[in-house]
């Protein structure tokens, strides 16, 4: 099926399109996923036998099972440091957080600085196959 989402816009020159994943075990990593994206207005765009995807706009996120599957993601190794998305407010912050604090499939990262680890308010938190994800509030 090849909707709009399947094309360029030239009126979003640079901006992101989508962003693909690879998970070592999709069924582990896809709770954790489906959570934080859809605490962030993504809704499912798209599932089948070994990927699913999620859509906030023009921007789409896709989540595919390994045909390789490493341990580990490792983060510290050239290539993808981390995902960083826009929060609406810090109290969106705030909440997302906590729900990581009791999810057993994610950890807070930078507890002890938390909210401004990185100097501004966000929240830094590490996925289950051990990609760190921040989530930006805005200034006020």
């Amino acid at each position: 099926m090849v909707d709009d989402l399947d094309h360029g816009d030239p009126g979003r020159e640079g901006q992101l399109h989508h962003v693909e994943l690879y998970a070592a075990e999709l069924d582990a990593v896809t709770p954790f996923w489906d959570w934080l994206l859809g605490e962030l207005g993504y809704e499912p765009k798209e599932e089948w036998d070994g990927g699913r995807s999620w859509v906030n706009g023009p921007t789409y996120l896709v989540l595919v099972e390994a045909d390789r599957p490493t341990e580990r993601f490792d983060r510290t190794a050239p290539g993808l440091n981390h995902l960083a998305f826009h929060a609406a407010s810090r109290e969106q912050v705030d909440r997302l957080a906590d729900g990581v604090r009791e999810r057993a499939d994610a950890s807070l990262l930078y507890g002890d600085r938390h909210p401004f680890a990185g100097g501004y308010y966000a929240l830094y938190c590490e996925s289950p196959d051990g990609l760190k994800v921040e989530v930006v509030a805005p200034a006020e």
